[in-house]
């Protein structure tokens, strides 16, 4: 059965620079069903796991579940508002110059967690007089260069200006005395350094040398992303969360209520995350006030995802010491893209980049530099990481470099941040999604329709009416197919009402939004197979009504219902697909016609899709057959009506044929089939059908019969 109308007009956006222009007729055909919902699967991030097929690219049908709902979301997907808590610590940086509280460093020694090497870093301060302590934000450097000073006696400790130009360290160690309490000690948090203004050797010889005459001590802290040449400097690998919360907690509430915190859910959840060490301390704080009964268990609870929402915050806040604007469209990318090839999350961010620069200044002559930041630091800042992992082709899988958030709440959190709190970023982020969903790559495809997903999960009608509806109305198949993935996927996430805007589309959409819905059904129609395939049924009453000539969109239509019922039969729910397909057999002409095309459909697929892999179909008979369920009583009856019906006989021996030489190929589908034909005989006339394909088949490339087709003969009825 087959069915594809002439495209109707809909109009580019005029206003949007963004976006391309809409092409004047359909420009390629669409991707068939079942090959679109295997790149669904093979490229959806790994929040979202839908059922082994998505990881290993098949199985017999019935062991995987091969559709949308028969997935699950892994980890926690964040899709709700904001969580609030409250709580106050000091900023984490400080460009302000001045005297530490002696009391304040006696409070942090009495807490401080000493790492592995701690006493190497204190006797090359000791001895050298300046040290560089290297290593990423919020991982305790700054607790550490005040430690190092405590520990050497050097107080009072002043803190420096990180603005300090590096030529000046030695003025600047030299030229804090006050006349009652000069300084011994002296930090610098995170000094600034530029290429052109880089932290030297001779800079720190020449503050040495006057820390030397005052008996006095420097520690400088920098990130990976500093410049400095020839310097030593001391990497610091931080001490555990764990010991550190811990050793906090020893401190404010005693060991008996650290022993029964440490044990609460939420405290081993939130250790288990990767959080940094001032989340951490912060996290301290919130679990003694609850030991004492004056904080809130809700605080506790929502904690760790409250400093995955601050640091997205951080991220995006419009402040002097923020992130460069490449940097944030590369979180974007990351975000949408994670887990995904590190090269390509660089190169769409870049686009992004493109598209952000032209928002903030349109007069602006586009400026992408061509080499950036190491990709190490560039991740690390992101609290990401990279790794070394197979990602599926259409060649098959390939081992890549990957990038991914360390905490995969991450992902969903930045992104719905950035649609509900940054509007202003919106044109920009819709003109580079729907490149994405033209792209030729699917990886890049899936990421845009999951990215749109997110957001129609964080406001549906803005998502709907800026990008999904656009999509699913627009003559690229590409960009249908990208609104049909949202729509799945963001039913997969709980966003509310998506199968009902696949049946208004279905009823009272363009032709385009009803290719949308139909495909969209066979997504998500495991979880209401009677529905689906309800709407389904109707979609083919209404599309043959309505045929007076077919064109070609007309009969691209009718086999996408064809693909549909193929897919559902092919999911966690097919055996009450089969059966109420059987049901619905005979209600009329056109009904009937899916169902035995959908049926035909499905039994040509095989496992990995090998040419003669075993059928998937003929697995899901034979386990039916050995438990007993209804599937061992259904497929047999529809395999007799394709066979018997003068419309579908001869796709049906063809595809009996392929069965057959898969047969030669496995013992094991050999006995399945054999098992399976007798059960496909009622009468003289359906042995000499089959009879007759297994004694005239031609084998793989012209060749005999195989010897298989003689011994499945031989057990037919009537023979």
């Amino acid at each position: 059965m087959t069915i594809t109308p002439p495209a109707e007009e809909t109009p580019a956006d005029p206003d949007s620079p963004l976006t391309a222009e809409e092409p004047s007729e359909e420009q390629e055909l669409p991707q068939n069903a079942w090959s679109a919902r295997q790149d669904l699967f093979d490229h959806s991030p790994r929040s979202l796991k839908l059922g082994s097929h998505a990881r290993f690219g098949g199985g017999m049908a019935g062991q995987d579940q091969h559709g949308v709902s028969g997935g699950q979301v892994t980890g926690d997907v964040i899709m709700g508002s904001k969580t609030e808590i409250h709580h106050w610590s000091r900023p984490a940086t400080s460009n302000a110059s001045g005297e530490v509280p002696q009391a304040a460093l006696e409070r942090l020694a009495a807490s401080f967690v000493a790492p592995d090497g701690f006493e190497t870093l204190l006797a090359r301060l000791r001895d050298d007089r300046c040290l560089v302590l290297s290593g990423s934000r919020f991982t305790g450097r700054r607790t550490a260069a005040l430690k190092l000073l405590h520990t050497l006696g050097a107080s009072p400790v002043h803190l420096l200006d990180r603005d300090t130009d590096p030529k000046d360290l030695a003025d600047r160690c030299a030229g804090l005395d006050d006349e009652a309490r000069p300084a011994r000690g002296f930090v610098l948090c995170d000094l600034a350094t530029r290429r052109g203004n880089p932290l030297r050797e001779s800079h720190l010889l020449a503050a040495a040398a006057r820390l030397r005459q005052r008996n006095a001590y420097l520690v400088i802290t920098v990130d990976r992303t500093a410049v400095l040449e020839e310097v030593p400097n001391s990497e610091w690998t931080p001490p555990a969360p764990h010991q550190v919360l811990t050793s906090r907690l020893h401190s404010l509430t005693g060991p008996g209520a650290t022993a029964r915190l440490l044990a609460l859910p939420a405290v081993q959840e939130f250790l288990g995350r990767s959080h940094q060490l001032r989340e951490t301390t912060e996290f301290a704080a919130v679990l003694a006030l609850h030991a004492s009964g004056e904080g809130d268990a809700g605080a506790v609870e929502n904690f760790s995802l409250a400093m995955v929402e601050k640091q997205v915050g951080e991220w995006f806040a419009d402040e002097e010491n923020s992130l460069p604007l490449r940097e944030k469209a590369f979180l974007i990318a990351l975000a949408a893209f994670d887990g995904g090839p590190y090269a390509l999350t660089a190169e769409v961010g870049d686009d992004l980049y493109r598209l952000l620069q032209r928002t903030e200044n349109p007069s602006r002559t586009l400026d992408v530099p061509v080499f950036g930041m190491d990709a190490g630091k560039r991740l690390q800042a992101a609290r990401a990481q990279q790794y070394e992992g197979e990602e599926n082709t259409e060649w098959g899988q390939v081992v890549q470099r990957k990038a991914a958030f360390i905490d995969d709440r991450t992902a969903p959190v930045l992104l719905r941040e950035l649609w509900s709190a940054h509007p202003s970023a919106r044109p920009a982020l819709i003109g580079w999604l729907r490149r994405l969903a033209e792209d030729g790559r699917a990886l890049v495809r899936t990421r845009a329709a999951f990215t749109a997903a997110v957001l129609a999960r964080a406001d549906l009608p803005s998502a709907m009416a800026l990008l999904i509806q656009p999509w699913a109305s627009s003559r690229s198949a590409r960009q249908r197919q990208a609104a049909v993935n949202a729509l799945a996927l963001a039913h997969m996430l709980g966003t509310p009402n998506i199968p009902r805007i696949f049946d208004q589309w279905s009823r009272n959409g363009d032709r385009h939004r009803r290719w949308v819905a139909v495909r969209g059904y066979a997504l998500i129609g495991p979880e209401r197979a009677r529905q689906a395939l309800s709407s389904l049924r109707e979609a083919v009453r209404r599309l043959y009504g309505s045929l007076g000539a077919p064109d070609s969109f007309d009969l691209r239509s009718a086999q996408e219902l064809v693909e549909a019922v193929e897919l559902l039969i092919h999911s966690s729910a097919g055996e009450e697909v089969l059966d109420e397909l059987v049901a619905h057999l005979d209600d009329d002409i056109a009904v009937r016609t899916l169902t035995l095309h959908g049926f035909l459909a499905a039994c040509g697929h095989t496992e990995d899709d090998e040419p003669y892999g075993p059928p998937l179909l003929l697995g899901r008979y034979a386990r039916a057959a050995r438990k007993e369920t209804p599937a061992a009583r259904l497929i047999p009856l529809l395999w007799r009506r394709v066979l018997s019906d003068l419309s579908t006989t001869e796709e049906a021996l063809d595809i009996m044929r392929t069965w057959v030489l898969a047969a030669a190929h496995s013992g094991e589908t050999e006995w399945a089939l054999a098992a399976l034909l007798p059960r496909l005989v009622e009468v003289r006339t359906d042995a000499q059908r089959l009879s007759h394909l297994l004694r005239t088949m031609p084998g793989e490339d012209g060749a005999p019969p195989p010897k298989a087709a003689d011994r499945l003969s031989s057990i037919l009825p009537f023979h």
